[in-house]
């Protein structure tokens, strides 16, 4: 399974962005997609997973203002991201897992910066 993120860049307080994954190679029986990021000097942290049943989860963090969508039997991720705030700044990776094998992407950075 390979990973391509994009959608990032740079915003001001209270913005918005769209990252985007699409995932290509065996993605059939893909059973979780999610985002997680990392900032500099922090560990990688789960922002938002949706399973192939359509459930979600967020982080306490996000929730309220980031959206997580997509359609994952066609490898295709969204994270809406609102009202952004400064300590949202990160490295934003898409996830997939395969028959419990996660498969990672190249990230994608997003600044929110005044």
């Amino acid at each position: 399974v390979q990973l391509q993120a994009s959608g990032g860049g740079v915003v001001q307080p209270g913005g918005s962005l769209r990252l985007s994954c699409a995932a290509s190679g065996t993605i059939f029986s893909i059973n979780f997609m999610g985002w997680y990021r990392q900032a500099p000097g922090k560990q990688r942290e789960l922002v938002a997973h949706v399973t192939r049943g359509g459930s979600t989860n967020y982080a306490d963090s996000v929730k309220g203002r980031f959206t997580i969508s997509g359609d994952i039997t066609k490898g295709t991720l969204y994270l809406q991201m609102n009202s952004l705030k400064p300590e949202d700044t990160a490295v934003y990776y898409c996830n997939a897992v395969r028959f419990g094998i996660g498969y990672w992407g190249q990230g994608t950075l997003v600044t929110v910066s005044s």
